[in-house]
């Protein structure tokens, strides 16, 4: 939406659009309609409404969206923040913490690293806890802060607007121009929309490679991008498909994956309350709307700037609507509109509802503590859960086959023992048998050394004489971890012996 292009003021109060609608109205600051359409000689102008989705024509057909360019506190922030967040992203697959990637799930082997950490798929119940946490850390930004974590920490708003649409207003120019751009015919426009689309694609693979390095070593995935696709095949059909989604996504769907697809923007409604800080506007200190200097009107000059600069094509002063990411593209439009009028900055902020309409705000309130309290449980169990962490598995259990054998006045049992080293590095292991007496045991080796995640399973043999064999025998097999510093660690695996006293009826 270019500035030479503004939206309309809302036909109605209600609607799809909306999220919070404390008393039936329309939302946070929400002003009274004054006119669907805008007439300019005979062509009408359509404006944003909160009935319908402004991206969508009234034929169902798609209306692009071209945010004016907008600086201010607010945008200067998000840069910064932005630089820092993808910068984590590319940069965290090289990162190596003892010896191992800072952050790696490698499906494949079924291991994963977490700063130091390591884990194989026995511990995957831990991502429970870690998921609780991160649930509830959201839920705990989203009752304070509303849509903070999409207008400035969610990957779609990240690289949407701090590299896609960056490199569209290097390429196309500003707002006006690249409206102008899709009406104009192809000829005039493919240099330009190719060099777009070529960059975007380009983006688009090498956001896709770093994502690829969540879940493969980058010495693998540095492997299989300089070898043949037919050496990792399915790693190459997931980054033609990935990249393709990015493309599509970063070219041409833009914000309708933050207002159709994407669920947490649908949670809103549940967890906004009249506390909760968002983007909004003053509408008792805007209306009545009018020109600069026209008597008993109130600052907002009518001047569409905040609709202007919105990435999702509403008009603030609807009220809270669903499409609203929390940007703050509108407050410093506004906020440079009233500087040059003169007037207090403010008119569209970050406040409460409470805010806007009595001034008090109340930061501590019922839901918050329980939300927090929830947080620092998911956060605690998992945190807890890693101070309990095994540093090795040794499991026994019953081989394959028949329960026992009778080899002549004995009674022969043979087990697997599973050995799985969960240090960051390798240790040594030493094994020896520690049942009764009476219990010959045949270890398939004594003492050996495992690699960090290293799994291992030996063949044991049990054996006791038939004339001494009773039920509730078992056998036992002790495991001890060298540990360089500190005391060596030491796990017991036992199974219960079977022989014919055990299963006599």
């Amino acid at each position: 939406m270019s500035q030479d292009d503004p939206h309309a003021q809302p036909t109605g109060a209600t609607g799809p659009g909306g999220v919070y609608r404390p008393g039936g109205g329309a939302g946070v600051g929400a002003a009274t309609p004054s006119k669907p359409v805008v007439q300019k000689g005979k062509q009408v102008v359509r404006r944003p409404d909160v009935d319908t989705l402004f991206s969508i024509n009234p034929d169902g057909s798609r209306n692009a969206i071209h945010p004016a360019d907008v600086s201010g506190r607010f945008q200067r922030r998000k840069h910064v923040f932005f630089f820092v967040l993808i910068a984590i992203y590319l940069v965290m697959p090289w990162l190596r913490v003892g010896g191992h990637p800072a952050l790696l799930i490698d499906i494949q082997s079924r291991h994963f690293y977490l700063f130091g950490h390591t884990f194989n798929a026995q511990d995957f119940w831990f991502a429970f806890f870690f998921v609780t946490g991160l649930g509830f850390t959201l839920f705990v930004v989203a009752a304070l802060f509303g849509r903070m974590w999409c207008g400035y920490a969610c990957p779609q708003t990240v690289f949407l607007e701090g590299v896609f649409r960056r490199i569209e207003r290097w390429i196309e120019g500003p707002a006006a121009a690249r409206a102008k751009l899709d009406k104009a015919p192809f000829a005039q426009k493919a240099v330009r929309r190719g060099l777009k689309l070529a960059v975007f694609a380009v983006i688009s693979a090498v956001i896709t490679h770093s994502f690829l390095g969540y879940f493969m070593p980058v010495e693998v995935l540095v492997e299989a991008v300089t070898s043949s696709p037919s050496k990792h095949p399915t790693a190459f059909t997931f980054m033609l498909v990935a990249t393709g989604i990015l493309f599509v996504n970063f070219t041409w769907f833009r914000e309708q994956l933050c207002i159709v697809v994407c669920p947490y923007g649908r949670l809103q409604g549940a967890l906004y309350d009249p506390d909760t800080i968002l983007v909004g506007y003053d509408h008792k200190r805007g209306e009545p709307r009018g020109p600069a200097g026209k008597q008993g009107s109130g600052d907002c000059v009518d001047c569409y700037r905040c609709v202007a600069v919105c990435p999702t094509g509403i008009d603030i002063r609807n009220g809270t609507q669903l499409e609203c990411v929390g940007c703050a593209n509108c407050i410093d439009a506004c906020d440079d509109v009233m500087a040059k009028l003169g007037r207090p900055q403010g008119l569209v902020r970050y406040d409460s509802l409470r805010g806007f309409e009595t001034g008090a705000r109340r930061f501590v309130r019922g839901r918050v503590f329980l939300y927090v309290v929830l947080m620092f449980a998911g956060i605690g169990a998992f945190a807890f859960a890693l101070t309990r962490q095994r540093p090795f598995e040794a499991s026994l259990a019953r081989a394959r086959g028949s329960a026992y054998s009778l080899e002549g006045e004995r009674v022969h049992n043979s087990f697997e023992l599973q050995l799985i080293n969960k240090r960051p590095s390798a240790r040594k292991f030493t094994l020896r048998a520690s049942s009764a007496p009476n219990i010959e045991v045949v270890i398939g080796a004594s003492e050996l050394e495992l690699q960090s995640l290293e799994d291992r399973r030996f063949v044991v043999h049990a054996f006791v004489p038939k004339a001494e064999f009773k039920a509730g025998l078992r056998v036992e097999v002790t495991v001890t971890c060298d540990e360089p510093e500190g005391e060596d660690l030491v796990r017991v695996a036992t199974a219960p012996l079977l022989g014919p006293t055990s299963i006599r009826h």
